[in-house]
């Protein structure tokens, strides 16, 4: 079986309070956006987990592909499997590429083992994993609060524009990005401000991020700067970064040439 777990945006976020367990509450929109990795697990006689693609880090166990085997594996005793994970999302990006990856895997073990589990509890899964997790598994637009975990569909379409996506060859920690951070009351309502044209969000609809990232890493702002300058309706830093994405009615003729060298580019 093979699955393609997709990346998300962040248009808007809202960091809105800390929380008393050292979390912070946030508001905020995912949108799923095409770039993909490939997931694809087979039956086994043993347990097996590898990768291709970019070069995954860490032990085998700490990888949320893994992790969401395990929580299956405990609850309903399944056979092992063989598991190949081709990394194409980057890490650090803001992007979501682990946590899809792990809703992606429980998506197919349920499938594979025909196993009675019900959404709800596969968002609970999910939710285990990591904040956004959950997102993954209806994987349509929603906005999302709390720390990322409480997600309302909305009704958002973004198919008549071109999304760009610019990683740049450096990763921001999200530890990082939260520590400089200050959490206030966002002045607007994000659910209705994104149902305004995507023309009009520029001034309006913020990444809090941005804020206390640009500072540290002025090259991002720069990306993002560069995006306006070519005609993008609407840019902005994605979750705590380092990608950028740019919402283009048109896309232009030089792009690859007018962005930085050697930084990824999805478009």
């Amino acid at each position: 079986m093979i699955a393609f777990p997709n990346a998300k945006i962040n248009i808007g976020l809202n960091v809105v309070s800390k929380r008393s367990d050292g979390y912070h509450n946030l508001e905020s929109v995912f949108y799923p956006v095409k770039l993909s990795d490939i997931l694809e697990i087979v039956p086994s006689e043993r347990f097996e987990f590898k990768s291709s693609g970019i070069e995954i880090g860490g032990s085998v166990e700490n990888n949320l592909v893994v992790k969401a085997y395990r929580l299956i594996e405990r609850d309903f005793g399944i056979p092992p499997v063989k598991i190949h994970l081709h990394k194409i999302i980057p890490f650090g990006a803001g992007m979501g590429g682990g946590s899809s990856d792990a809703a992606f895997t429980l998506k197919m073990l349920k499938k594979q083992f025909n196993l009675d589990l019900s959404k709800s509890k596969l968002k609970k899964y999910a939710a285990s994993l990591g904040a956004d997790c959950s997102f993954f598994i209806d994987n349509n637009p929603a906005f999302a609060s709390g720390i990322g975990e409480n997600l309302e569909q909305i009704s958002l379409d973004l198919s008549d524009y071109n999304i760009v996506l610019v990683k740049p060859k450096f990763s921001v920690s999200t530890a990082e990005a939260y520590r400089n951070i200050n959490p206030q009351k966002s002045t607007f309502d994000l659910k209705e401000i994104i149902g305004l044209p995507v023309e009009k969000w520029k001034n309006i609809v913020k990444n809090d991020f941005e804020e206390s990232v640009f500072p540290l890493y002025p090259e991002i702002k720069k990306i993002k700067e560069k995006l306006y300058e070519l005609g993008a309706e609407y840019a902005s830093m994605s979750g705590s970064g380092s990608a950028v994405y740019g919402i283009f009615r048109h896309l232009p003729m030089n792009l690859d040439n007018s962005l930085p060298k050697g930084i990824f580019i999805y478009r």
